[in-house]
C-alpha cells in the first residue's frame, strides 16, 4: 500500500479514486465526497515525500469512511434525517489511526440508518447498489463501503458490525470484511448502535491488507473502556489444522449455491490435510431471538439522545418541549429505528423485563459457551454468513421478518465477542457473489487472517 517508492504520487491516486467515484456515481455509494481536503492532504503527503521524510504505512492510499465514525469532514449523518447538518467537533480514534498512516479519506459511505438493516434500504439517502448487479442490494448495514472497495474505487473502507453488518455486505460484493473480536478496536467516535455488541472493522481486496489495516487500528484507547490490550501485534498465530462445519446450517433455509460452496471449500481442505469435524451447535438456534432482544434494548438507549435540542435536525413547527421531542423524533427516524427503539422499550418494561431480556441475556451466555465448547474439538469454524447470497431490492424492506432471519448465521459471533472473517468463494450461476465466514476463539483475529491467507 505504500507510494514512498515514488512511482505513483498520491495526488494521482486520490484524483483516480476520485474520478471512480463519480463513475459509479449511480450507485449512491457516497454521502459525501471528500474532494478539496483528499487533494489538500494528499499534495501534503506528496510534498514530505519529495523532502525525504518519512510516511505512514498507508501514505497516499485512498479509503472510504462509513458515515457512523465521526470526523471533521462534511456531515456525520449515519444516513438519518436526524443527524443531517451534524458537524463533529471530534475524530473518531480509529480514524486518526489511519489518518496518522497517511491514508486519506476521499468520502463518506451511505449505510441504513444508525446501522439498523441487511440491506442499505434503511437509509434516508436511499438505497445503495450491489456491485455486480444494480437491481439487488448491497446488503448492510455497511453497503456503501463494500461496494466502495468492490467497485475498486478505494483500497479499503471502514465498517462497522453489529450482527454481520461488515460480514453480510462483503459476502455480497465480493470481497473481504472482517468483524474482530469485541474491544479489538477502538469504538470511540462511532455512532453507537448497540454498544455490547457493536465492533469495528475493515473492507478489503486481499487479507495482506486486512493484516496490514489491523495492526494500525487495533489497541487500547482510554477513551473506550472496553478495548482491550494490543494483542494483535503481540499474540502468537495458531496454526489452523481442525476445521469445524456446523451441521445444524446445512440445511434447506440455505441456498443451494451456498451450500454448494460450503462443500467445495470443505473438499478442498481435506484435499489440503486439514481435519474436518462435524458439530453439532443446537443453542445456535435461539441466536437469532436473543439478538432481537438484546440489540433493540441497547438502540432504544443509545438513541434516547436524539431529542433535537442539542444537534442534528430539529422540528420547527413545535409549540412546547414535549412537542419537539416528538415531533423530531418522529420525522427524523426512519421506520426501521422507531420499530427498534419500540422494541427496545417494549423489552426492558417493567412488566416484560425477566419474560424477555433476562431471558435473552442468559441464552447468550449459553451461547458463549457453545462455542467455547466448539473451540475445544476445532480450530476454526467455517460457515456461510448469510442464507441467502444478495437479494432483490425492494423484496424485503417491508417484511422485517424476512430482514432479520438474514442475520441468522452472522449474529452469534456478535453475542460471543468471537471474530469473522467473510471470504469470498465465487459466483452463483446467476452471477451473484458467494461469500463464506471464518470465525475462531477470541482474540484469534491474526490467525484467521493468516488462514484465509492460505485458501487465497
Amino acid at each position: 500500500m505504500k507510494i514512498a517508492n515514488k512511482n505513483v504520487t498520491a495526488t494521482r491516486l486520490v484524483k483516480d479514486a476520485l474520478a471512480k467515484a463519480k463513475h459509479f456515481e449511480n450507485y449512491n455509494i457516497f454521502t459525501f465526497i471528500n474532494e478539496e481536503g483528499a487533494l489538500k492532504r494528499a499534495a501534503e503527503i506528496d510534498a514530505k515525500i519529495a523532502r525525504g521524510e518519512k510516511v505512514g504505512r498507508l501514505a497516499g492510499v485512498p479509503y472510504a469512511l462509513k458515515d457512523n465514525f465521526l470526523s471533521p469532514e462534511g456531515q456525520t449523518t449515519a444516513s438519518a434525517h436526524i443527524l443531517e447538518g451534524f458537524v463533529s467537533p471530534v475524530t473518531a480514534t480509529s480514524v486518526k489511526k489511519l489518518e496518522q498512516e497517511g491514508a486519506i479519506m476521499i468520502g463518506r459511505t451511505n449505510l441504513d440508518a444508525f446501522a439498523h438493516g441487511s440491506s442499505t434500504e434503511n437509509s434516508y439517502f436511499g438505497p445503495t447498489s450491489n456491485a455486480f448487479d444494480k437491481t439487488r442490494v448491497a446488503g448492510g448495514s455497511s453497503g456503501g463501503s463494500a461496494v466502495a472497495v468492490a467497485l475498486d474505487i478505494v483500497e479499503f473502507a471502514t465498517g462497522s458490525d453489529t450482527g454481520g453488518s461488515i460480514r453480510q455486505p462483503a459476502s455480497f460484493n465480493g470481497v473481504y470484511g472482517l468483524k474482530p473480536t469485541y474491544g479489538t478496536v477502538s469504538r470511540y467516535g462511532v455512532v453507537a448502535m448497540a454498544s455490547s455488541l457493536d465492533c469495528i472493522g475493515f473492507f478489503t481486496k486481499t487479507p495482506e491488507d486486512m493484516d496490514l489495516l489491523m495492526s494500525i487500528a487495533s489497541g487500547q484507547d482510554p477513551k473506550d473502556m472496553t478495548t482491550l490490550p494490543d494483542y494483535y501485534n503481540e499474540s502468537e498465530t495458531k496454526i489452523a489444522k481442525r476445521i469445524g462445519i456446523i451441521k445444524d446450517f446445512d440445511n434447506d433455509s440455505v441456498d443451494a449455491a451456498i451450500r454448494k460452496a460450503l462443500n467445495e471449500k470443505t473438499e478442498l481442505l481435506k484435499s489440503k490435510g486439514y481435519e474436518i469435524v462435524n458439530l453439532e451447535m443446537p443453542v445456535l438456534k435461539y441466536a437469532l431471538a436473543a439478538y432481537y432482544i438484546i440489540q433493540p434494548a441497547e438502540v432504544a438507549s443509545n438513541l434516547s439522545r436524539y431529542d433535537g435540542v442539542r444537534y442534528g435536525f430539529r422540528s420547527n413547527d413545535s409549540k412546547d418541549l414535549y412537542s419537539l421531542y416528538k415531533d423530531t423524533r418522529s420525522e427524523g427516524f426512519m421506520p426501521e429505528n422507531k420499530r427498534r427503539i419500540m422494541i427496545g422499550n417494549f423489552v426492558l418494561s417493567s412488566g416484560f423485563y425477566d419474560a424477555y431480556f433476562l431471558k435473552a441475556a442468559k441464552a447468550r451466555t449459553l451461547i458463549v459457551k457453545e462455542y467455547e465448547k466448539a473451540f475445544e474439538k476445532c480450530d476454526f469454524i467455517l460457515t456461510p454468513v448469510s442464507p441467502n447470497p444478495a437479494f432483490k431490492l425492494g423484496e424485503k424492506v417491508n417484511d422485517p421478518v424476512a430482514m432479520y432471519l438474514e442475520d441468522l448465521m452472522s449474529v452469534s459471533l456478535n453475542l460471543a465477542g468471537i471474530p469473522g472473517l467473510a471470504i469470498p468463494v465465487g459466483k452463483s450461476a446467476t452471477g451473484l457473489s458467494l461469500g463464506l465466514q471464518l470465525v475462531g476463539p477470541r482474540r484469534s483475529d491474526k490467525s484467521l487472517i493468516n488462514f484465509a491467507k492460505e485458501l487465497q
